[in-house]
């Protein structure tokens, strides 16, 4: 586990403490106690890390997963890589590893290992959870399963709707540049900011910048392997533009969530152009050393685009 700051003292430390103890209480005897200790009365889990899937099975009789999917994998483990608080919000990165047994939202037990990403992105005020945001790299679990959305009874895809919160990307980065960096951290986050703006630029980006991971990572890798070419969302989506939701920064990390937003103007690999509009979280886990930004890790939303998109079993089909 990599803490973004090994040192955090006082209300950092703490609120990290409250989220590790809440995760990793999951599925042991103690979890109720945990909870009823760390779960504000107020929490809301604004979304689940299996959000389409879930949203897919609403109505259809699929038996249920179980709390935290444990009746659909019961030997469930979560492997914690990444943590970082700043403030009242705390991030954690890590791998839900586990052995597909039960019925997973429709998906009929396969007996296959999995080992997965998701992110939680959490506010703990006074000890306590009051907000839990959750992402589960569901395209590589279905990926992984050897399987497709189970298909519901009207034959219908549940899209998400389009995200609206968050701010200009431009206007967040307005709004950081009027204030004068106090911190290294503070500069951090303002190279991280305008990234995102329509002006994308590069400054702070070290020359050696290494991209670990593609926010879209299955649609590259789909193109690879049909001999399709690199993706080029810019291109399909012109109109792209992005509201950044969370940004926070601890040590040398800087983690965003945002919104990236767009209007589907020119082919997508195989997808003609549908004049769609879409839209789908990204959050992205950035490292700096000496004020130059080193290494990102991003994770978007795919299933969420491609549910939207009409094409759900694209990549994995």
């Amino acid at each position: 586990m990599n803490h973004a700051d090994e040192n955090r003292k006082g209300e950092l430390a703490r609120n990290a403490a409250v989220a590790l103890r809440f995760k990793k209480s999951q599925g042991t005897p103690e979890m109720p106690q945990v909870e009823k200790e760390v779960l504000a009365p107020s929490y809301d889990r604004v979304r689940g890390g299996n959000y389409h899937l879930a949203s897919n099975a609403r109505d259809q009789g699929f038996p249920g997963p179980g709390m935290y999917l444990r009746t659909a994998f019961p030997d469930r483990v979560d492997v914690i890589e990444e943590v970082i608080a700043e403030g009242d919000r705390v991030g954690l990165l890590f791998r839900v590893t586990a052995t597909h047994t039960g019925n997973f939202f429709g998906i009929p037990a396969t007996g296959k290992r999995v080992d997965v990403y998701e992110i939680a992105m959490l506010r703990i005020v006074d000890g306590q959870m009051v907000e839990g945001w959750f992402m589960m790299d569901e395209t590589e679990l279905l990926k992984q399963l050897g399987a497709k959305m189970p298909p519901r009874k009207d034959r219908l895809f549940i899209a998400p709707p389009l995200p609206n919160t968050g701010e200009d990307a431009d206007a967040f980065v307005q709004r950081l540049s009027s204030q004068p960096p106090a911190t290294q951290q503070d500069r951090n986050k303002l190279t991280v900011a305008r990234s995102r703006s329509s002006a994308s630029s590069k400054q702070g980006r070290a020359a050696d910048h290494c991209q670990r991971r593609f926010g879209f990572q299955h649609l590259r890798d789909y193109g690879k392997a049909h001999g399709l070419g690199e993706l080029a969302l810019d291109v399909a989506f012109p109109d792209r533009h992005d509201r950044i939701e969370v940004l926070i920064a601890e040590g040398d990390q800087v983690w965003m969530r945002f919104n990236t937003n767009g209007t589907h103007q020119a082919s997508l690999y195989s997808l003609p152009p549908s004049g769609k509009r879409v839209g789908v979280p990204v959050v992205s886990i950035m490292k700096f050393t000496g004020g130059q930004w080193r290494e990102s890790w991003t994770f978007a939303d795919e299933l969420g685009l491609m549910l939207q998109l009409g094409a759900p079993n694209l990549v994995h089909g």
